[in-house]
């Protein structure tokens, strides 16, 4: 058998395949050996080497015939999260989100703002000020500041319907950043070996807190509008969860939120169940579009246990973020909170709500809000015009896209393969609490140097078009 004739001949039929339409029929066995003067066992080498790599396909008693090629689709399998649970000893690794910024490549990774984004000069003189001032030197209640705790109730009491009671000063805690409060909550909510549902996919810190606080994840599948509040109720009722961790307002990472109409039934499962909905509120600084409303403010029966963040905010050094609960819930939190940090430092605390009570917070934030519309909108076109095969959905708020892939994408070799052409990207399995479902990048428009998304999101589409 020749395989150098066996080569010609696959490389003439490579040749007259791409200019061919799909289904369409080769030359005979019989015309090949004629054509190339060769036996019938080198032309049957050649073809089963087109078969090989998907050019053809062979019919028996028919003939071979130009294949079609294979479509890149996405497929949903999220309703096997909620059939399988999250697997057993799942500890994650650190998110890959938590890397440094390089200057030297195009960094869209990140979960943080950039540094322009944020308000410097008001921060600066924060610090200034709290340094002359006594809580430099002094120790805060456990609960934290009285100041500062009337600032975060205030803030939802604004929100609060006249027909609902405003949660005041006495029902908030201050913790040490959104994770602190996240491990509190788990802790005291929830309990080592006991389930609480969980949104998949959810924020990953908020994976490593149930992992810290050996709770069981009974995950549930989210999408562009949130969970399916059925399939809240039947997680509820088969596990026997008393707890369900959500982000309604801008989920990181898919961006999701919640409408009026899927908010009102989740708070009325969670009723129903008796149970808490803890509401991780982090993003409602960064709305772009509309007008982002906690559930807490509509919740005076007990139900919702709120988070709030000023971290991503204000400034990464000020790790302020306060928890809102009512009743026995509240106690429980605050003895966690006591055991784990027995306080946050008041000069934080002080910088925090010097920040936020300046007359230029909120002139910050709206041009804060501008800047992040006009990064979201240009890395989107971004990648609609380098990642045609993606799928993406526009965020109302918050500061990622969420990218779906094409099934076949190789996602490890993705994310090192765009790093060694100097873009860094978050691979989607880090936000998952059992196995992804589906092949994702996260990718930050609040990050340093809009300017080149473009650039970035080109070398992305080539990375995958090599590795899918």
């Amino acid at each position: 058998m020749n395989n150098d004739s066996s080569g010609v001949i696959v490389t003439s039929l490579r040749e007259w395949i791409a200019t061919s339409a799909p289904g369409a029929r080769l030359p005979s066995t019989r015309a090949l050996v004629a054509e190339h003067h060769v036996g019938p066992a080198t032309v049957q080498q050649a073809l089963r080497t087109l078969v090989a790599l998907g050019l053809v396909e062979t019919r028996p008693g028919v003939g071979t015939f130009v294949r079609a090629p294979r479509a890149s689709r996405t497929h949903d399998f999220g309703w096997q999260t909620t059939s399988l649970g999250a697997p057993r000893r799942h500890i994650p690794t650190a998110s890959a989100s938590l890397r440094p910024v390089r200057h030297d490549l195009i960094s869209l990774h990140s979960g943080y703002p950039a540094a322009e984004l944020l308000p410097e000069r008001l921060v600066r003189a924060a610090f200034a000020r709290v340094a002359r001032a006594d809580a430099a030197m002094s120790r805060p209640p456990a609960e934290g500041m009285p100041e500062l705790r009337s600032w975060f109730a205030s803030e939802l009491a604004d929100l609060t319907p006249a027909a609902i009671s405003a949660p005041g000063p006495q029902d908030v805690i201050v913790v040490p950043g959104n994770q602190g409060g996240l491990t509190a909550c788990f802790h005291a909510l929830v309990g080592a070996g006991r389930p609480l549902v969980i949104e998949s996919p959810t924020y990953w810190g908020a994976i490593h807190a149930a992992a810290q606080a050996g709770v069981e994840l009974v995950p549930i599948p989210t999408g562009p509008e949130g969970p399916d509040p059925d399939v809240l109720a039947g997680a509820l009722a088969r596990s026997g969860a008393r707890a369900f961790y959500a982000q309604p307002t801008y989920a990181n990472p898919t961006g999701a939120r919640w409408s009026v109409e899927v908010a009102d039934r989740m708070l009325q499962t969670v009723r129903e169940a008796g149970a808490f909905l803890i509401e991780d509120d982090w993003a409602r600084d960064f709305t772009i579009t509309g007008e982002a409303s906690p559930l807490a403010a509509r919740d005076d029966s007990g139900h919702v246990v709120h988070l709030r963040s000023l971290t991503k905010s204000v400034a990464p050094s000020v790790r302020v973020a306060a928890v809102t609960a009512r009743g026995p819930a509240r106690e429980r939190i605050l003895t966690e909170v006591r055991a784990a940090n027995m306080y946050v430092s008041s000069a934080l605390q002080a910088v925090a709500l010097d920040v936020v009570t300046q007359p230029g917070w909120r002139t910050h934030l709206r041009a804060m809000r501008r800047q992040l519309g006009e990064r979201r909108d240009l890395l989107v076109d971004a990648v609609r015009e380098h990642l045609p095969m993606g799928e993406v959905t526009l965020p109302a708020g918050g500061l990622n896209l969420w990218v779906r892939l094409p099934d076949d994408t190789d996602l490890p070799r993705l994310v090192t393969g765009c790093e060694a052409k100097g873009v860094l990207v978050a691979g989607g399995d880090d936000w998952f609490p059992a196995e992804p479902v589906g092949k994702h990048l996260r990718l930050n428009y609040s990050g340093p140097n809009p300017g080149a998304f473009d650039e970035g999101t080109r070398l992305i589409g080539a990375t995958l078009a090599e590795v899918t």
